[in-house]
């Protein structure tokens, strides 16, 4: 085993500490479709690890790998020296932080607190600042790539926070993703997954309306794929999604839900900004009949279903 360190200096009033693999205590909350393969990537690093999942179910093959179960994000929070977070909604971010048996009810002073989850920046910032009044650093560090990416460890992670805490836990975030970038104060990494989504949302309807088009005039599909991939047209959700909707595979890698919930999010930040967003506004829409189809659960894919209906296409 590699060993894993590197320092971690801290305000004046707060003993520095060292981050080692066969010293520092992990703490991981929230085991779903990425935070499962993310936390894992911790533990191949050599850490021990504390995990605490709402179902402890999702979070039983950590537990049968070495993690160890904690009956709550108090206690997490009690066990660790930096605490990871990857939920699914702003109202689970806050009930996990700032809840009766939340993480700020057990921090510790000098801890570190890593929310990947994509939220508000406005939750973001909060947290931050009650952090920094019980003596704890915080960042935000959304990530993206999907079911794909955590399992490969080649997410893209944008920061949030002050730079030199951000800097000094980049070497855990390198566990899991391939290209960590610093974007800015506290909020930063939250508005850029903002920027993130927006992208996606518009290119999902390009993908699905595509594939569309080709079914109705005859194309064979795969090689219709086969030449725009390459071209222009190459995109990441392209490769990755295209071939699942072939294969009428909706799984979720993200979930329709929480696709909903980040446009959401980005169309309240605009409005706040006094900015118009109709592409977003329009796709947000398009999942909108995707969830009252019952399609919530589904992948981002699943947006096909919705084009599918509206051109009276049935397979």
């Amino acid at each position: 085993m590699e060993l894993f360190s590197f320092y971690v200096k801290l305000e004046k009033d707060i003993p520095m500490i060292t981050v080692k693999n066969d010293q520092t205590k992990i703490g991981w909350i929230g085991t779903g479709v990425m935070g499962q393969s993310m936390c894992r990537h911790i533990m191949d690093k050599g850490f021990a690890v504390t995990v605490y999942n709402r179902s402890r179910d999702k979070a039983g093959s950590l537990i049968g790998e070495g993690a160890k179960w904690a009956s709550s994000p108090l206690e997490v929070a009690k066990a660790s020296d930096v605490v990871f977070t990857m939920l699914g909604f702003p109202k689970d971010v806050e009930e996990v932080y700032m809840g009766k048996d939340g993480i700020f009810s057990g921090i510790r002073k000098g801890s570190y607190l890593v929310d990947m989850t994509t939220t508000s920046p406005s939750l973001a910032k909060q947290i931050y600042s009650i952090a920094k009044e019980k003596g704890v650093y915080a960042v935000d560090a959304p990530v993206s790539g999907g079911d794909v990416g955590a399992r490969s460890a080649a997410l893209s992670i944008m920061v949030g926070g002050d730079p030199e805490i951000v800097e000094e836990m980049k070497p855990l975030m390198e566990a899991m993703g391939k290209k960590i970038v610093y974007q800015g104060p506290t909020g930063s990494g939250q508005h850029t997954k903002m920027c993130n989504q927006i992208v996606i949302a518009g290119t999902m309807i390009g993908v699905c309306e595509s594939l569309i088009y080709g079914y109705k005039s005859g194309l064979d599909m795969k090689t219709m794929l086969s030449s725009i991939s390459g071209g222009a047209a190459a995109c990441w959700s392209l490769d990755n999604y295209a071939p699942r909707i072939l294969k009428r595979d909706f799984k979720p890698g993200f979930f329709v839900e929480n696709f909903i919930k980040d446009m959401g999010i980005a169309l309240d930040e605009a409005k706040r900004m006094n900015i118009v967003l109709p592409g977003l506004a329009l796709a947000n829409q398009l999942y909108m009949s995707v969830l009252a189809h019952g399609g919530g659960k589904s992948g981002t894919q699943a947006l096909m279903l919705a084009l599918e209906r509206m051109s009276n296409i049935t397979r």
